[in-house]
C-alpha cells in the first residue's frame, strides 16, 4: 500500500514520526506537513501566495501552508502516484465533538476523502501524550482492517484514542460526535506595546457526552473511531425553510 501521511502539529511531531514508523511496516510512506503548528486551521486553503516544499534531513517533506494545503498539493500535482490512504496524526490531544469543525488534524483527512482516498485522522488524548504505542496499534489493525476488507468507496474515519497503555485500552467502539457548552471567554491582556490583545479561551466542557459518544468512550477508556461525512445540509429544516420564503 502507499500511504500519504500529514498533520496539523508540524513535521517535526514525535506523533507524526510515529506514524510513519508504524505505516513503513504496511507499505510506501510519503509525509507531506506543515512547517509549524498549524492548529486549529480546519480545513482552510492557501489561496493568496504560492506554496513551497521543502525536505527536511528525515525525508519528510514540509510545506509553508495549512494541513489541508499539504495534502490536496500531495494529491493533486506533487506525488506521481495516488496514495491508497491518506492518515493524519498522530495528534497531540484530542478531537471529539464540535472540535472537529477546527481541526486541522480531521481537515488533513477530510481532504483526502474529498479527493477520493479512504482517510483517517488520529489523535492521542492529551497535549503531552505518553503512549504513542497504543495509538500505533490502533493505525496497525485499522490499515489491517483496511487491507482485508476495503471499503467500496472511500470512507473518512475520526479515532481518539485514550493515553493510557495498549493494555489497559477496553476495545475499540464505534462512535457519534458528542457536543461541548459554549467555549470559554476570550483571554484579554496588554502586550508591550500597551495595547489590547485576546487570546482565544480554552473550549468548553463536555454537553452530550452521553454513552455513544466519543467523550464517553474515553472516558471509559474506549478507543473512538466516528465515521464522518461532508454534506452540511440540513435536510429536516428543507420544507420548513420552503413554506417559511413561500408563505
Amino acid at each position: 500500500m502507499k500511504f500519504l501521511i500529514s498533520n496539523d502539529d508540524g513535521y517535526f511531531s514525535p506523533g507524526i514520526a510515529a506514524l510513519a514508523e508504524t505505516l513503513a511496516r504496511h507499505g510506501e510512506v510519503v509525509v507531506v506537513a506543515p512547517e509549524r503548528d498549524r492548529s486549529g486551521a480546519s480545513n482552510s486553503l492557501t489561496l493568496d501566495r504560492p506554496l513551497s516544499v521543502r525536505k527536511a534531513t528525515n525525508g519528510f517533506y514540509f510545506v509553508n501552508g495549512t494541513p489541508t494545503d499539504c495534502v490536496h498539493l500531495a494529491v493533486t500535482g506533487m506525488l506521481s502516484f495516488k496514495p491508497d490512504m491518506v492518515i493524519s496524526g498522530i495528534n497531540h490531544g484530542a478531537n471529539m465533538g464540535d472540535d472537529t469543525l477546527y481541526s486541522g488534524t480531521v481537515a488533513a483527512a477530510t481532504e483526502g476523502f474529498l479527493l477520493g482516498i479512504p482517510s483517517v485522522a488520529i489523535s492521542l488524548i492529551g497535549r503531552s501524550p505518553l503512549h504513542l504505542s497504543s495509538a500505533c496499534g490502533i493505525i496497525d489493525q485499522i490499515v489491517e482492517r483496511c487491507k482485508n476488507h476495503p471499503f467500496e468507496s472511500a470512507m473518512l474515519l475520526n479515532i481518539n484514542v485514550p493515553d493510557v497503555t495498549p493494555e489497559e485500552l477496553q476495545g475499540l467502539v464505534v462512535t457519534r460526535l458528542g457536543r461541548r457548552h459554549m467555549a470559554e471567554p476570550v483571554i484579554k491582556a496588554d502586550n508591550p506595546r500597551g495595547e489590547t490583545v485576546y487570546w482565544v479561551g480554552p473550549v468548553g466542557p463536555a454537553q452530550d457526552a452521553g454513552v455513544g459518544t466519543d467523550f464517553w468512550a474515553i472516558a471509559n477508556n474506549k478507543v473512538s473511531v466516528t465515521p464522518l461525512m461532508i454534506d452540511l445540509t440540513a435536510y429536516s429544516q428543507l420544507d420548513g425553510i420552503k413554506t417559511w420564503l413561500c408563505s
